[in-house]
């Protein structure tokens, strides 16, 4: 399970970026891509302070209130998968990092991330 995973990643990700760059570049033409890929890594780079900073405000005031951070913790690592993910060129990878970095899609995916660990976690205890 873990190589195909891995294969996916590797592979078909690269293969599905390579034939959106393709069929984008030949719509709009080379330079306009090359354009757009810039601005999204920008606007990536943009979003991705903007929520670090947000996300790192909310970790600040948990502690402050001797909460537990945990949820907010992993929710900057999604900030930070999602501003990686635009910064690498590419279509795809730049629309799953936007939805990284949008608060509602963030937290709707840290909710299924909670649920999974958490069943990890309740089956290691049970067997």
């Amino acid at each position: 399970m873990r190589l195909l995973r891995l294969l996916a990643v590797f592979t078909i990700i690269p293969l599905i970026e390579i034939l959106l760059l393709l069929e984008v570049g030949t719509r709009i033409g080379t330079l306009n891509t090359l354009f757009l890929i810039l601005l999204t890594g920008l606007v990536g780079a943009y979003l991705m302070h903007i929520q670090g900073f947000a996300v790192l405000g909310e970790i600040q005031n948990d502690l402050a209130r001797g909460v537990p951070p945990a949820r907010k913790i992993l929710e900057g690592a999604l900030v930070l998968a999602g501003g990686i993910l635009l910064l690498t060129p590419g279509f795809f990878t730049d629309g799953i990092g936007m939805l990284l970095l949008v608060p509602q899609t963030r937290r709707c995916l840290l909710k299924k991330i909670q649920r999974a660990i958490e069943k990890r976690i309740h089956s290691h205890i049970m067997a």
